[in-house]
C-alpha cells in the first residue's frame, strides 16, 4: 500500500518562509521613510500613524487616494529590474493628493507576486520607499500576496493607498479658478505611468523593437526610456502653495492633457494651451510614427512632455516659476484662462508643438 503525502500551503505554491524573508529585507527600507507621527514598526496588523498631529489644523480635511501602474510592471519584469517601479507607484498616488493642495501622511502598500523571491520584493518595496521620501510622506505598512497557479512565477502587480491633510480654507480647485489665471506646465521624466498598453503595442507588436535596442534618438536603450520613473511633484507643489497663491494643480495622468485639466476648470471658464510653448520629448515622436498614431490620440492617451499643472493668478507666474526653478523643476506658461465660448470644452489644445 503506497504512502501519500498530505496537501500543504507550500505544495500549493505558497511559501509563507520565503515571504518572512523578504519582510526582514524591506525592514530598512521602510524605516527611512518614517515621520514622527509613526508609531511601532513594520509587521503589525495595521500601521498606526499619531493623529494628535492635526490639532494644529483648525478644520482639517482628509484627502486619499489610490492606484497602481498599469502595465509598465511588464516592462519592469523583462528588464528584471525591480527598483525603480516603486516611485512610479508613489507618484501615482502622491500626486494626486496634492493636487487639492493636502500633505502627502501616509501610504500602504499591495504587492501581488505568482512567486515570493524575497529579494525582488525587497527591491520593489525599496523603490516604494525612495519614492515616500520624495513625496514627503511615511510607508506605514503593506501587503504582499502570492497568487501561484494565477499568476506566472515571475508575474507581478503593484497597488498603493495614501493619506494626506489639508486646512479646509486653504483646499484648492475650481472655485478658486478666475479668468486671467495663468497655467504652468511642469515638464514630465518621460511617460511616466500611463498609456502602457497603447506604448507596448506600439513598439513591440507594430514596431519590432526590443527592449535592448539602442535608439539614437532616446540616447539609451528603449527599455531604460521605458522604465524611467514617474517624477514625483508633491514637494514642489506644497512649496508653490507656500511661497505664492495657487488657485489649482492638475496631475496629468490617464486621459492626456486636457481631459485632466478640464476636471479642475468650473463651469463658465475654458482653459486653452498652446502647444508651441513646449517640444515633447522623443519619446512621444516615436510612438507617434512608429503606430501612425494621430496627434489627439496621443494627446488622450499620453502626457505630452506634462506631467502636472499649476493654475495660478497672473501676478503669481513669476513667483511660482522662480520656486520651480530653484527646485529644478523645468516649468513654463503654457495656457490661460478665459470665459467660455458657446463652443469650447473645457480645456483643448492650440497650435503645433515647438520643435
Amino acid at each position: 500500500m503506497s504512502e501519500t503525502t498530505g496537501a500543504s500551503y507550500a505544495s500549493a505554491g505558497v511559501d509563507i518562509e520565503a515571504g518572512d524573508r523578504a519582510v526582514e529585507l524591506m525592514k530598512e527600507w521602510v524605516k527611512k521613510t518614517q515621520r514622527p507621527e509613526v508609531l511601532g514598526g513594520l509587521g503589525g496588523f495595521a500601521g498606526l500613524f499619531d493623529a494628535s498631529a492635526l490639532k494644529r489644523y483648525e478644520r482639517p480635511l482628509l484627502a486619499s487616494a489610490t492606484d497602481g501602474v498599469g502595465t509598465k510592471v511588464d516592462i519592469a519584469r523583462q528588464m528584471g529590474v525591480y527598483d525603480t517601479i516603486g516611485h512610479d507607484l508613489v507618484a501615482m498616488v502622491m500626486d494626486d493628493i496634492v493636487v487639492c493642495g493636502a500633505e502627502p501622511l501616509f501610504m500602504t502598500d499591495y504587492i501581488c507576486v505568482g512567486k515570493v523571491h524575497p529579494e525582488r520584493v525587497a527591491a520593489i518595496v525599496k523603490g516604494i520607499a525612495e519614492g515616500c521620501v520624495l513625496a514627503g510622506c511615511a510607508l506605514v505598512g503593506g501587503e504582499t500576496a502570492e497568487h501561484p497557479g494565477l499568476l506566472g512565477p515571475d508575474d507581478f502587480d503593484v497597488a498603493g493607498a495614501g493619506t494626506g491633510v489639508v486646512e479646509y480654507d486653504r483646499l484648492l480647485g475650481a472655485d478658486r479658478i478666475r479668468t486671467g489665471d495663468a497655467v504652468i506646465a511642469m515638464a514630465s521624466s518621460g511617460l511616466h505611468s500611463n498609456g502602457y498598453s497603447l506604448v507596448r503595442h506600439v513598439v513591440f507588436d507594430r514596431a519590432g523593437m526590443a527592449l535592448d535596442q539602442q535608439v539614437e534618438e532616446l540616447g539609451r536603450t528603449l527599455g531604460e526610456e521605458l522604465l524611467e520613473p514617474t517624477k514625483i511633484y508633491s514637494l514642489d507643489c506644497l512649496a508653490l502653495t507656500r511661497t505664492t497663491e495657487v488657485h489649482a494643480f492638475s496631475h496629468i495622468t490617464g486621459g492626456g492633457l486636457a481631459a485632466n485639466l478640464a476636471r479642475v476648470i468650473p463651469d463658465g471658464l475654458h482653459a486653452t494651451l498652446d502647444r508651441s510653448t513646449w517640444a515633447p520629448g522623443a519619446i512621444f515622436d516615436l510612438v507617434g510614427k512608429a503606430g501612425q498614431v494621430e496627434r489627439l490620440e496621443l494627446e488622450k492617451t499620453l502626457n505630452m512632455g506634462v506631467g502636472m499643472m499649476a493654475v495660478v493668478p497672473a501676478g503669481s507666474v513669476d513667483a511660482a516659476l522662480t520656486t520651480l526653478a530653484d527646485r529644478g523643476v523645468d516649468s513654463w506658461v503654457a495656457g490661460e484662462i478665459t470665459e467660455r465660448g458657446d463652443h469650447a470644452t473645457g480645456a483643448e489644445l492650440v497650435g503645433d508643438y515647438a520643435r
